[in-house]
């Protein structure tokens, strides 16, 4: 008998665990009811967030130079061997990183993180095979030029479309007039290919004395980089000093003005350079943001659980802590919502899930899973 009321004991017990309920938040949007949950925590800074398969995320916690691959059933994680060792100096770390497309037969990822050597810091590119939880079979493909003997503001974000591998860079206050320099990757979209090599369509290929890898230039800190699915354009936002934060429709050879042209002040209120906000040959933002929201994350809604919001771009926002959302029409932004506000979390990531639902990692650090209740519909 009390060997049969152990067995029940047990039984009954892994039915709670099985049952119980995961960490979950209810809150309010415009359209009904959200219902936040859980994933996974204790990741310092979420920078990257991809899927790798229906129920496993591949995430970077960038200054411990960490990449964990999270199961978004369970919460269990796991940290991948072989990643290279990274500086987090300033906002540097372990960056983005991006699954291929043909992930699930071929196993490849690219990452970008931040390094020092004898020659200063800089900023690299690497794809590798991920093997079960180890990064097999690692590939430089990408050095930021020139190295320099204090971190600066890394950026950096990763994009794949059409076999290309876009990059992202930033630039700080003390170098910001290296945005309009050719002769650096500093504030600049970089442009490569998958292997690496060199594209022969780059603009700037035939320039002299300007590095071929440049695809457009004039940028201060990209955070965000993504393909508007329903205009195939490439997106890109960026933050800008005090007020000034940018969302931009990249396209090659174009200059995006920083820092001879800003929507912000320098962090004193004094205006950065002339205090122009347009210039001849300089492109206009598509949207800018004054206060900053600082953001950081970038995803256009295709699916169907939420169908009031396909087509809406979701952003992060870090200094005003909340998920923006905003609606678009004829090539302007119509309207926003500032989702998430009463949390106070600092969204730096938000992706799309396989499954639908909106995933979003937050500083401290939570990935957490967005559904909607049946209010939402």
């Amino acid at each position: 008998m009390k060997k049969l009321f152990t067995i029940l004991l047990f039984f009954v017990l892994v039915l709670f665990l099985s049952c119980k309920e995961k960490q979950h938040w209810l809150v309010d949007s415009e359209e009904g009811k959200l219902r936040i949950e859980l994933v996974a925590d204790s990741i310092t800074i979420p920078f990257a967030m991809a899927f790798l398969s229906d129920d496993r995320m591949v995430v970077s916690d960038r200054p411990k130079g960490e990449m964990i691959i999270v199961n978004t059933d369970d919460g269990v994680k796991t940290k991948v061997k072989g990643v290279p060792v990274v500086i987090n100096k300033g906002d540097g770390g372990l960056l983005d990183i991006l699954p291929h497309p043909q992930f699930k037969t071929n196993k490849k990822v690219f990452y970008v993180y931040s390094f020092q050597n004898e020659q200063g810091f800089s900023l690299a590119v690497e794809s590798a095979r991920l093997e079960k939880d180890s990064l097999v079979e690692r590939k430089r493909l990408f050095t930021a030029q020139p190295y320099f003997d204090r971190p600066s503001f890394y950026g950096s974000r990763l994009l794949l479309k059409d076999g290309y591998l876009y990059i992202s860079t930033g630039v700080d206050k003390s170098r910001q007039d290296s945005a309009q320099l050719l002769t650096n990757h500093l504030g600049k979209i970089m442009r490569i290919k998958e292997d690496g090599s060199l594209p022969k369509g780059n603009p700037f290929i035939n320039v002299p004395g300007a590095l071929p890898e440049i695809w457009c230039y004039g940028t201060r800190n990209p955070q965000g980089l993504t393909v508007n699915p329903f205009t195939n354009e490439i997106w890109e936002h960026e933050h800008g000093p005090k007020g000034g934060d940018e969302i931009n429709i990249i396209n090659g050879g174009k200059n995006y003005g920083w820092p001879i042209i800003t929507y912000g002040k320098e962090y004193d209120g004094n205006p950065v350079g002339d205090g122009n906000t347009e210039k001849e040959g300089m492109e206009q933002p598509f949207h800018y943001y004054v206060p900053s929201i600082a953001p950081s994350g970038m995803v256009f809604y295709t699916g169907k659980r939420f169908p009031k919001w396909k087509g809406n771009l979701f952003i992060g926002s870090m200094v005003l802590r909340h998920l923006n959302r905003s609606v678009i029409k004829n090539n302007k932004v119509i309207h926003e919502e500032r989702i998430l506000k009463d949390q106070k979390w600092r969204v730096r990531n938000v992706i799309q899930g396989p499954d639908g639902y909106l995933y979003i990692g937050v500083d401290g650090g939570m990935i957490l899973r967005i559904k909607p209740e049946k209010s939402f519909f």
